[in-house]
């Protein structure tokens, strides 16, 4: 596909391709959102039994250093050291969280890099991309979680014994949790992200499969087609996200499923002389900040690559494959709320 095609075919809202026994105009639709897209304000209950469910992927976490009574920062936003001198915080005092367990991070800046311990010990932010040497331990107070301490990947804790750097140099596990202490941080929390990648990665593959499908099976049955349709509705908007075009083995942390209970929803729409609308409601690289997009921590990475651009293309290509022929399908929605302008795209 030649790039301007491709351009007007991202930038498009819609691709209709009405079916012969389709319902025909006035369409009267309802939108089953949080079924095979997660979206925690939905379902909160589907979060429930996830340890540590308040640091999950993307959790942005002010970090204030008690004996400094300091807030953290990375200097000049990105790519710099660690410092804890700042009274008041906001963007480069925020750092999002990339969870591997329940006790065990990666905390990304504002610019983009991920926190590690330099040759000296300090804390900074330069590398682009985590490994273990970014990998960091949260030790929460039993009695008030939101006193910690932070284990570095040395095996060290971090340490604020002055404002203009943070070490990671404090031995031993002992600590009476006092403002004294320098390895002693209070964490606020300023934002959560509750969808489809925080589940997954939060619950991990097995218990995620177990959760996700027994959702898709409960959460909207043939029963609902029935009273959609005896309501006087002719048709249903259905979120996807882009990974249901690799089931039943998606990439991690997504699981399989989604497409059997999509291939469910078509069976039930004939069976009730309903359209089906197919929205891409999650795009690869997310194509807004929010976590019905499936974003692992708020970044905006669809259209800053060809590659996710193509791989979008071919998510709307294996649908509209699957189902051009099922007399059910009344369109294909190619992107929810792309937002501008976190994309390069050429104008």
């Amino acid at each position: 596909m030649g790039s301007v095609a491709l351009l007007l075919l991202v930038c498009s809202s819609w691709l209709v391709s009405m079916a012969a026994a389709a319902p025909g105009p006035p369409i009267r639709a309802v939108n089953l959102g949080g079924w095979l897209v997660t979206e925690g304000w939905i379902m909160p209950s589907l979060f429930d039994n996830i340890p540590n469910k308040d640091l999950l992927d993307g959790t942005q976490l002010q970090i204030k250093s008690t004996t400094q009574n300091r807030y953290l920062v990375v200097d000049q936003g990105g790519a710099s050291a660690i410092l804890a001198d700042r009274i008041q915080a906001s963007s480069w005092e925020t750092f999002r969280l990339w969870r591997i367990n329940e006790t065990t991070f990666n905390f990304r800046v504002y610019g983009g890099q991920f926190w590690g311990v330099d040759s000296n010990g300090a804390l900074v932010a330069t590398a682009t991309t985590p490994g273990p040497s970014e990998t960091f331990q949260i030790v929460r107070r039993d009695s008030d979680k939101t006193r910690v301490r932070i284990r570095a990947p040395t095996g060290l804790f971090l340490q604020a014994k002055t404002m203009a750097s943070v070490t990671a140099d404090r031995a031993g596990e002992y600590t009476d949790w006092s403002d004294n202490d320098p390895s002693v941080f209070l964490v606020n929390n300023v934002g959560n992200l509750y969808g489809e990648y925080q589940i997954c990665n939060g619950c991990g593959i097995a218990r995620a499969t177990q959760v996700l499908r027994s959702h898709w099976d409960t959460f909207i049955t043939e029963d609902d087609f029935k009273f959609i349709a005896l309501s006087g509705l002719n048709a249903v908007r259905i979120p996807v996200g882009w990974w249901i075009a690799s089931d039943p083995n998606p990439p991690l942390p997504f699981v399989g499923g989604s497409l059997q209970a999509l291939d469910n929803a078509f069976r039930w729409a004939r069976n009730y002389n309903i359209g089906v609308i197919v929205d891409l409601h999650a795009a690869p690289g997310s194509q807004n900040p929010y976590d019905h997009s499936a974003t692992r921590d708020g970044s905006q990475e669809w259209g800053t690559t060809d590659a996710n651009i193509a791989q979008t293309v071919q998510v709307i290509e294996f649908l509209v494959s699957r189902y051009a022929n099922n007399t059910a399908l009344l369109a294909v929605e190619l992107l929810n709320e792309p937002l501008a302008p976190g994309t390069t795209l050429p104008s």
